[in-house]
């Protein structure tokens, strides 16, 4: 049995998002997601098999859904469900935003 603590960093580099995977079955995925100010890159949406479930434990993020243009800001401690096949994009995160997603079907 190993103790992780999830505010550490494995790795600095914060020219890219970084995404741990904590648990992973065929159903459910729990990752942890350390984003450095580092939005969805332009013109990409994500369109995912799964249902997502997203909390924001550090920092601001906006996000934005294809359907209707709409944008939503999150802060620290924020969550929200987000149905499969739901276009979304990250659109802004402060430099210290840090996520936990859920993925399942």
């Amino acid at each position: 049995m190993e103790i992780k603590n999830i505010y550490l960093q494995k790795n600095k580099n914060r020219k890219s998002e970084i995404i741990e995977d904590i648990i992973s079955t065929k159903s459910f995925k729990l990752e942890k997601i350390s984003s450095f100010g580092y939005p969805t890159p332009n013109n990409e949406w994500y369109n995912q098999d799964r249902n997502e479930w997203v909390l924001l434990l550090k920092g601001q993020a906006t996000l934005k859904f294809k359907k209707d243009d709409y944008k939503i800001n999150l802060n620290e401690g924020d969550y929200i469900h987000i149905e499969k096949h739901l276009e979304h994009r990250v659109e802004y995160t402060s430099e210290d935003a840090l996520w936990l997603c859920i993925h399942y079907k």
